[in-house]
């Protein structure tokens, strides 16, 4: 965990994942680097928020895969599911509900976040059939940021065609996408 800047209540904190991310963020808002996954996003969100201020809203900045052929830029993204949490057989063991799809800014994409890199594409394509992005930290910093009643929201910029070969793509693409994060930052905070 990374913190960088001072958090008020009179602006967002930026949240990534790792320093590659936030390479080109120039901006005088603060920025916390969680590490990769959704334990590290979550604990390291939780921890900062439970001793600062509350800032104004939570903007969870990253890369993310594309789970349909031809989708490339920004977007924010309209709801969140964990891929690697079976809520439906939980509620049917349990009666409760753990993990539901969190809603965010309506319109935009359905974002799949889990602990694992999608880099195989018959794992891509059981999950286009539930979302259209896939990341390792939205899910958490959402849950997160909303457990302590701060507004949320997750920008993500395609990095990569998520199956095959994507691990390649990523490592080739993650500086270009780090520019367009911070240009995104410039033009909308």
């Amino acid at each position: 965990m990374d913190l960088r800047g001072t958090i008020s209540p009179d602006c967002p904190l930026l949240v990534l994942a790792i320093a590659e991310e936030a390479a080109y963020l120039d901006s005088d808002l603060p920025v916390l680097l969680t590490g990769m996954g959704k334990v590290n996003a979550a604990g390291a969100l939780a921890a900062t928020l439970a001793r600062v201020p509350l800032p104004s809203a939570v903007v969870n900045l990253g890369t993310a895969g594309a789970l349909h052929s031809g989708w490339s830029g920004t977007y924010e993204v309209g709801s969140v599911v964990q891929h690697d949490l079976d809520t439906e057989f939980i509620r049917r063991l349990t009666g409760q509900i753990v993990g539901a799809p969190l809603a965010l800014a309506g319109a935009g994409p359905v974002l799949a976040t889990g602990d694992q890199f999608i880099a195989d594409d018959k794992v891509r394509a059981d999950l286009a059939t539930r979302a259209q992005l896939v990341d390792m930290e939205g899910y958490a910093v959402a849950s997160t940021a909303r457990r302590f009643g701060v507004p949320v929201r997750l920008i993500k910029h395609v990095s990569d065609e998520a199956g095959d070969g994507a691990d390649r793509t990523w490592k080739e693409s993650v500086d270009g996408c780090a520019r367009t994060l911070a240009r995104w930052v410039r033009d909308h905070l």
